[in-house]
């Protein structure tokens, strides 16, 4: 099996500094419009572009993010990968919109780091894809794992699961697993033996 579906099928199994306004100071750019979407109030509209606005991930940090993405869910003959899906940022954007996931998320990017300087003495994405592998097959099955990779099991949980969760909420997810959702019929009228049978007719 290939570590794709292999991962695929267990994860979908258990599914600064204060500013004061200064005439002296340079003006900022004009901000853009806001946009609110059908369905959205105009708070959720603001907060949603802050959000958006915001960053959380160093640079670094969003290097080490795609890559390991990429090692969950890489491309394959039927679909992109997981960060030409967009994962990363989607990652990006639910630790700022759910907090709880930044302590766990850079801690266990951390971890990643530290143990690839231990073994390799270069962070994790400068090792080679095989070393990176090496690591990720002690931290991705939970009932093999030794002990002393407790950390990064649990990292690697909450990774996987993010990621397959942005994944599969993508158009790119959803065609992968071959889900059609809501797509209208080509609606060609009332069946002609129907409108036979009670005598009508579009004429």
């Amino acid at each position: 099996m290939k570590r794709r579906d292999t991962l695929k099928s267990i994860a979908l199994g258990s599914l600064g500094m204060a500013t004061v306004p200064s005439t002296d100071l340079i003006a900022a750019p004009p901000e853009k419009p806001l946009v609110v979407p059908g369905g959205r109030q105009k708070s959720e509209a603001i907060r949603d572009a802050k959000l958006m606005a915001d960053k959380f991930f160093t640079p670094q940090e969003m290097k080490t993010l795609t890559v390991l993405c990429d090692i969950i869910l890489p491309a394959d003959e039927k679909s992109g990968s997981a960060s030409q899906a967009g994962v990363p940022a989607f990652i990006e954007f639910m630790v700022k919109d759910q907090p709880v996931h930044q302590i766990p998320l850079r801690g266990g990017l951390a971890w990643l780091d530290n143990e690839s300087r231990k073994r390799f003495s270069k962070k994790f994405v400068e090792l080679t894809k095989a070393q990176q592998i090496e690591i990720v097959d002690d931290i991705a099955y939970p009932e093999q794992a030794k002990p002393q990779f407790s950390q990064g099991v649990a990292f690697f949980n909450k990774m996987r699961d993010m990621t397959l969760t942005g994944f599969y909420t993508t158009r790119i997810g959803f065609n992968d697993l071959g889900y059609v959702g809501n797509t209208p019929n080509n609606w060609e009228g009332v069946p002609e033996e129907v409108l036979k049978q009670y005598g009508l007719s579009y004429e």
